[in-house]
């Protein structure tokens, strides 16, 4: 179910904040449409974090440490390439008031970006909303083959760290699919969220190199599960 928001009334942090604890999120048709919609889900995507699938592969390549990951160190340029268009992705839901009232919100601590970079350059990542012990993920982007799948690993990885319960995806997407996503009623959902806002989380920005290496392995090992 949507609802229509006007481009004359201002996307607060506020207002985003008040929307997701309810439950609910907001898009825009395309990159360069002013107006928003607020988006309610009959049935929600999200990834359980103890359930969390990683390819054999995929450990891989995170064990081989190709990319260097970060948190909160480029918010605006992750959300702004998230926003750009691509060969694979021609247009995006995030206009310039998303992107303003997101940056925002990351700037009172709401907000938070995973960053992957290879040769100091910003080569994928993903950005969400953290309220309780939920986090939202809103999108990802990358411009090198696995970047942002990376990028999801050290997420799960740090929400683990951090205490959180509940990891919504909004949608079922086929990249997603490997991680173990599975689509539950919205009303299963705002019990879920419910709980979550009920919890403290935090949101580990900075983390010690052993404490996160324990983290992706208990993700390896299989104490969360790895597939083929």
């Amino acid at each position: 179910m949507t609802k229509p928001h006007s481009a004359l009334n201002q996307l607060t942090p506020e207002l985003l904040l008040r929307a997701y604890a309810s439950g609910i999120f907001p898009m825009s048709e395309a990159r360069g449409d002013p107006n928003i919609f607020w988006v309610d889900p009959r049935l929600r995507a999200v990834l359980p974090l103890d359930a969390f699938h990683v390819s054999r592969s995929l450990a891989k390549t995170v064990r081989k440490k190709i990319f260097q990951i970060s948190c909160d160190t480029a918010f605006a340029d992750v959300i702004n390439a998230c926003a750009a268009s691509t060969q694979e992705r021609q247009e995006t839901w995030i206009n310039d008031e998303i992107i303003n009232a997101y940056t925002e919100l990351h700037h009172m601590g709401f907000a938070h970006s995973v960053e992957c970079r290879r040769d100091g350059a910003l080569v994928g990542g993903l950005y969400g909303v953290s309220i309780g012990a939920a986090f939202c993920g809103e999108s990802m982007f990358h411009t090198a083959a696995n970047a942002s799948k990376v990028a999801l690993v050290h997420l799960v990885a740090r929400l683990k760290l951090g205490g959180y319960v509940l990891l919504d995806t909004q949608f079922v997407t086929d990249h997603l699919k490997q991680f173990g996503i599975i689509e539950i009623p919205a009303r299963k959902y705002l019990t879920r969220l419910d709980k979550a806002l009920e919890i403290e989380a935090a949101f580990p920005v900075e983390v010690a190199p052993q404490e996160e290496e324990k983290a992706l392995e208990d993700i390896f090992s299989g104490v969360l599960g790895v597939r083929s």
